[in-house]
């Protein structure tokens, strides 16, 4: 099985080598991101931002539990899928990233991150990354980041007159890495690194902080495009699509912005998540607590059309109905009704579902709140 694996590797990375040899004719997606584990938590997330659309499609990735990698410049998206795959297998992030840019013949124009569920982080930049290029692995509790050298043998064997030795290098620390390329100048990802170990919150946060300070210091010398951020737990779960934050900026003139707004409504609706799960086990006052922290949030959200808070605010009365305290409940159903009809419309058919009592009189109370 580790035989087939290792083929699987290699052939992922040289697809096309026989027609393509030049880096040019690889995809460019030029970009800065951040790779990070919150120790305190055990989360693991990346974040991205590019003067490229939909940057988060193909430079970010994640998986509970496992780690997260982040590949870019001249780009091969399977070292995210594979890198993942070999750290799930065991591999420690810097084994991950040895082994993958051991198979590949364009490593010179790649740049990858990648960390792994106990925070050893590992990054490579290669040296025809376009400048500004570099990267930055978090010190850590255990000393400063270290450089690994590589050489391979390269030429064909039976032509001895051919055969040379090639060395490149990758770094290996511990937390967090950033890095960058195609930069209006070499401060970004030093600014990224600072921005990261000097702000609070949680991870997101800091995250955002890390990216926000990129921009900052100049950032990509094209502009700014698309931005990303992806978070799972440390925990690893039967669920590999499980995630605690993915938001996307495919296209807009502030990503980071946009992203930041994202992430503050994707709080809500984890919030929103939580009071479902909270009713699931009955314990029905948390989810009241979490169903009305979510619509503070959300309401707080710049750019929340009414339709958002009023699905929030349905559900929180719903489950107030269920715990029988109706009339607490009438006064939300009006504001959602007010806001959108069709809440008064739906009503009738959730006792079906066993998500309203199925009481007619209950069901005929709670519509007439329309028009109040």
């Amino acid at each position: 099985m580790k035989r087939i694996f290792s083929v699987l590797c290699v052939s992922a990375l040289v697809v096309g080598s026989a027609v393509a040899q030049e880096l040019p004719h690889l995809r460019p997606v030029h970009t800065f991101s951040i790779v990070a584990r919150d120790p305190a938590t055990g989360e693991i997330g990346a974040a991205v931002q590019s003067h490229w659309f939909a940057v988060g499609s193909s430079v970010i990735w994640a998986e509970p539990g496992v780690g997260a990698v982040a590949t870019q410049s001249f780009i091969e998206p399977s070292y995210g899928p594979l890198g993942l795959a070999l750290m799930r297998g065991g591999k420690r992030a810097s084994e991950a990233l040895k082994a993958l840019l051991a198979s590949d013949p364009f490593r010179s124009g790649r740049q990858v991150a990648m960390i792994d569920s106990t925070g050893e982080a590992a990054a490579f930049t290669g040296e025809k990354d376009i400048p500004e290029a570099g990267n930055i692995v978090g010190a850590g509790k255990n000393g400063a980041a270290r450089t690994l050298a590589i050489s391979e043998t390269t030429g064909a064997v039976n032509r001895p007159e051919h055969v040379g030795q090639q060395t490149y290098s990758y770094t290996v620390g511990e937390n967090f890495s950033v890095q960058a390329n195609l930069m209006l100048n070499n401060q970004i990802w030093p600014a990224m690194a600072k921005a990261y170990q000097e702000s609070t919150g949680d991870l997101a946060e800091r995250m955002l902080a890390a990216l926000d300070a990129a921009q900052a210091a100049g950032g990509d010398i094209r502009g700014r495009q698309s931005a990303a951020l992806i978070i799972v737990s440390g925990k690893r779960t039967d669920h590999a699509w499980d995630r605690i934050f993915d938001v996307r900026v495919d296209d807009n003139v502030e990503p980071l912005k946009e992203l930041r707004r994202l992430v503050a409504l994707q709080r809500a609706y984890n919030l929103m998540n939580a009071g479902d799960a909270d009713m699931t086990r009955g314990d029905k006052e948390a989810a009241l607590r979490d169903y009305g922290a979510a619509e503070q949030l959300a309401s707080k959200t710049p750019g929340v059309p009414p339709s958002r808070l009023a699905e929030m605010m349905y559900w929180h009365a719903a489950a107030l109905v269920n715990m029988g305290r109706v009339d607490e409940a009438l006064p939300l159903f009006r504001k959602v009704f007010a806001m959108e009809k069709n809440w008064a419309t739906l009503t009738p058919r959730l006792p079906k579902a066993g998500l309203l009592p199925n009481d007619p009189a209950l069901i005929q109370r709670i519509v007439e709140q329309t028009g109040k």
